[in-house]
Formats: C-alpha cells, structure tokens, sequence
C-alpha cells in the first residue's frame, strides 16, 4: 500500500492512521524504503510511503482475550 505524507507526519503516525499497530511495522516500513529514515523523526509533506502488507509482518500478532462470562 502505499500513501503520500502530510504536515507533520512521522513515520509511526502513518503505521498506526492506516494500519492500526506499529509492533513490527514500522520496521517494515523502514526496510522498503530505503532513505526513509534520512528525514528525520517529522517527514515531509508530500512524499510516498511503502507500507508493508500486515499478512507478511512477524511481528504483528494478535493477542488472544478470554472472556470470562458467554
């Protein structure tokens, strides 16, 4: 997927807006793109992000719940 920043965005920002989670993602998201991280924690506006596919991140698992009364 990819995605055009805004003002003030960050990169864990755009992870959590379009992808609910960063566990594991925004590492992803470092990795397929190279140079990403030479902006600085505030990227510029405008620019286009590759965001990993959730089904292909390891780190992104879902934390099972017990519910106590059916």
């Amino acid at each position: 997927m990819q995605v055009r920043t805004q003002q003030n965005d960050t990169l864990d920002l755009i992870c959590w807006r379009y992808l609910g989670t960063t566990a594991g993602v925004v590492e992803a998201a470092l990795a397929l793109n190279p140079g990403l991280a030479s902006y600085g924690p505030i990227l510029p506006q405008g620019i286009i992000i590759e965001l990993p596919d959730p089904e292909t991140i390891t780190g992104m698992n879902t934390t099972e719940t017990v519910q106590l009364w059916d």
